[in-house]
Order: structure tokens, then C-alpha cells, then sequence
């Protein structure tokens, strides 16, 4: 089994790389995301440590791009950071597991063998409908070969349309979903949302539109 550890800080790169090898795994080490980025898209790794906090790109964008350009090697997350939300963010963005420092070598350890385990596992589960297609991994769009990148709530928005094709969704639901039951914000900020998705399906040339029905809500149907 060949690792490759993405790690800024120097001595735990080095502390991982030991202990790696003293159980039988082969290693590369870079220090910097530019680097683990080039070294990773090669697919010659069985899984990938990767650090969210380093130089030059972001151990998240890196994973994006990875995901992205379809590298399917399991990655495992690590860093400083132990807030619900960034561990939300980095297993959103395609990772298969998540470690915040400092970590017990013992529990670190067992998660690499799990993340080994699901090696062969990985697949990206595309929303689609009438051959437009939301992917939750690069949070793009997709209709007849052409793609587009979604803002976070763009793509919740549209999220929630793919799931239920030709129903109509009220704009109070997706205000309690995506924007919390508590929100200050006016229920008018949907239509802002619901106006740029359409301009971008309009883009893609979709033969599909988003219907609005006044005072209900919005449903997404193939046009009339």
C-alpha cells in the first residue's frame, strides 16, 4: 500500500511519514497543496492524509479539484480545526474521513486501515433528471457536456428541486432548510436564488425550467 501525506508542518510530516513506514506502508510527503494536488492526481496512491491548512492551495480546494477531475483515492483529513462545521465542509467536499489534531496514533492508525478498506468504494452520487446532473462533490451542474459552477446556496436550492421533480416546493421550506427555521433573512432572498438558477439552466440550454406558482412555491419541469 503506497500513502502520500500532505502536511505544512514539517515534524508531523515527519512523525507520520516514521510511523507509516514502521507498518509496512510506502510514503511521499509534500508540503504544500500545489504539490500534493500534482502528486495525487497521478493516481498512484491507495489513499491520500491530507492536511486542510497548508500553503499555495487549501487541502479542501485540493480535494475539490481532485473529486473533480474524477480521482477516486480515499483521502482523510486532517487538521487543527475541530468545529462541526469544518469537518461538515471537508467530508461535503469528498472526503471519506476526518481527523482534527492532535489525534491518538492508535486511532489514527485504525482509520487509515478503514480508509483502505473502502478504497475501492468510492462513488459520486449524481443527482439527475432529463440528463441535467448536480454534483455534490464540485457542486457543479451538468446538461449535454456543459457545466457550471453553483454558489453554496444555488446548488441547496437546486438540490432540492432535483429530489422531487415536477413538486412543487414552497419557498418556506427551503428557507427552514437552507437558511435555518431562526433566520432574519426575508423569504424574498429565494427568488434571488431561484433567479440565477435560471439564468444558468438557460445557459446550459436545458430544456428544463423552474415554475413559479405564486403564493405555493417552485417546482422544476421539462418546458413546455
Amino acid at each position: 500500500m503506497r500513502l502520500l501525506i500532505a502536511e505544512d508542518e514539517r515534524d508531523i510530516a515527519m512523525a507520520l511519514e516514521t510511523l507509516l513506514r514502521r507498518n509496512n506502508y510506502g510514503v511521499d510527503t509534500v508540503y504544500n497543496g500545489k504539490d500534493a494536488y500534482e502528486y495525487a492526481v497521478s493516481g498512484n496512491y491507495d489513499g491520500i492524509i491530507l492536511d486542510i491548512m497548508m500553503p499555495e492551495m487549501d487541502g479542501l480546494e485540493v480535494l475539490r479539484r481532485l473529486r473533480a477531475g474524477g480521482t477516486t483515492t480515499p483521502v482523510m483529513l486532517l487538521t487543527a480545526k475541530g468545529e462541526v462545521e469544518d469537518r461538515v465542509s471537508g467530508l461535503d467536499a469528498g472526503a471519506d474521513d476526518y481527523l482534527p489534531k492532535p489525534f491518538a496514533v492508535s486511532e489514527l492508525m485504525a482509520r487509515v486501515r478503514a480508509m483502505l478498506r473502502r478504497r475501492d468504494q468510492y462513488q459520486t452520487d449524481l443527482l439527475g433528471y432529463e440528463g441535467l446532473t448536480l454534483n455534490p462533490d464540485t457542486m457543479e451542474m451538468a446538461y449535454a457536456g456543459g457545466r457550471l459552477q453553483l454558489a453554496g446556496r444555488e446548488y441547496q436550492v437546486l438540490e432540492m428541486l432535483m429530489d422531487s421533480p415536477g413538486t412543487i416546493v414552497s419557498a418556506d421550506k427551503m428557507m427552514d432548510h437552507i437558511w435555518g427555521w431562526d433566520t432574519d433573512v426575508d423569504v424574498s432572498v429565494v427568488w434571488v436564488y431561484i433567479s440565477n438558477l435560471r439564468k444558468k439552466l438557460a445557459h446550459l440550454d436545458a430544456p428544463m425550467e423552474i415554475r413559479g406558482v405564486r403564493g405555493v412555491g417552485y417546482c422544476l419541469q421539462k418546458k413546455r
